[in-house]
Parts: C-alpha cells; structure tokens; sequence
C-alpha cells in the first residue's frame, strides 16, 4: 500500500499528490454541517479540488445517505483519488470527476459543496505545475470559483470552505456584497492566545442566523486539545 494517512474506516493514499493529507482538509471534513434533510435519501454533495479525496471521504463516513461528487483537475491526483474512493467502504456513493470545476456543467444541483482551495496569492511559483496548480489561488481564483459554485448550489444549500485568516477576511466580505449569508464561522488557532491560523467558514444565499465558533488545535502541553479530539475521534483521533 503506497504512503498515506489511516483513518479508522478508510485509508487515504497521498504520494501522488501535491498536497498531502493535512489539518485543514481533516477540519472541514470533519466541521463541515451537512444539509439538515441528509436522513432522507438523494442529497448529493460536491467536493471542489478534491486532491486525495480525504474530504469526500469524511463526508460519506458522517452522512451515509448521500452521494458525493468530487472534481479534480490534476491528473495524477484525481487518479489516487478514484483509488482511494474503491477500496473504502463507501465506493458506491462516491464518484470521482476529473477536469475543471470552472468548466463543469452539471445538471445536478448540490446541497452541499466543500472546498479546501488553493490560496496563495503572492508567493513564488515553484518548478512544479502540479504543486502550483494544488497551492495557488491563479489556478482557481476565489472569485471566480464563488461565482461557480453559486450556479451548483441546490436551493437550501450551502457552501463550506477553509481560508487563511486573511484570505477568509477578503473572502467574507465578496462574498457579502454578491448576496451570501453566513452560516457558521470557525476561528481555528493553533494555540490558546495565538493569532488564528485558519477560518472555516459555511454560507449559503438565504438569510440567517451566523454560529460563531473556535477550535484551538493544541493544549498547554503540546498534544492535541480536548475540542480537536472531540472533533476528530470518528476519524483517528481517541478521545
């Protein structure tokens, strides 16, 4: 079995990836709220930029009446992905689409969609299209991909996403001016009183009420806090 991340009910291969299984992806697999009818059959979800599949995974393990589609442009990834999907336990709800999200034209409409997208916007470019088009926000500008995901989304849905504090701060407010609600929003810190590292965040078109939330990923001494466990114990985290 090639290198990879072991979760409790799948396994996750990487090594033909540019972004590997990491914090973010494991935290908006975990955090995301899933559609409020999922107990019913026939919700479909979206994972845009799925990378090694790690977050549809998450997704079809804590909602086992849905099917989700995950879009991929990098081949070699979008390959290991599809691997990854058919050896899980939940190979037949999962599909993997390989191509551009920004060219895709579904005529599905989603009551979810995730992302964990590409956000580097000032950083040098590598000698590495794959790890460029996985880590830069030109392969996938954030606009452009909330412009998309508007035309995917089913009514009712919603959008879920993790950013850089900064790049959410940027994120929140296009998206407030082009009509979205907040849903939820989750500060996450790596320590207590440390300056947050990431934003999760969940929105959706129709008015609401916003959870504001934080995760603080590390305890005192070092090892993972007791909220972080919480979060994670269905995945390979004991509590």
């Amino acid at each position: 079995m090639s290198a990879g991340f072991k979760c409790k009910q799948f396994f996750v291969s990487h090594d033909q990836c540019a972004m590997k299984v990491g914090t973010d992806g494991l935290l908006l697999g975990a955090w995301a709220n899933l559609p409020s009818s999922t107990a019913a059959n026939g919700q479909v979800l979206l994972d845009i930029g799925a990378g090694s599949g790690l977050i549809s995974l998450m997704l079809a393990q804590r909602a086992p009446n849905t099917s989700i589609y995950a879009i991929e442009l990098d081949t070699n990834a979008a390959a290991q992905a599809e691997q990854n999907f058919q050896r899980s336990p939940f190979a037949s709800r999962l599909q993997l689409l390989k191509g551009d999200i920004l060219t895709y034209q579904p005529a599905e409409r989603y009551a979810l969609i995730v992302s964990n997208p590409p956000f580097f916007e000032q950083a040098l470019l590598s000698n590495d299209p794959q790890r460029n088009r996985a880590r830069h926000s030109a392969s996938l500008p954030l606009p452009l991909l909330l412009n998309k995901v508007a035309t995917l989304l089913a009514p009712g849905g919603s959008f879920a996403l993790i950013l850089p504090e900064t790049a959410a701060v940027a994120f929140g407010a296009l998206a407030t001016a082009q009509g979205w609600y907040a849903s939820a929003s989750c500060l996450v810190l790596s320590r207590e009183g440390k300056a947050p590292l990431r934003r999760l965040m969940q929105w959706q078109r129709e008015p609401c009420t916003s959870q504001q939330q934080q995760i603080i990923i590390h305890d005192a001494n070092g090892g993972y806090s007791e909220q972080y466990r919480l979060l994670l114990r269905d995945f390979y985290l004991n509590f």
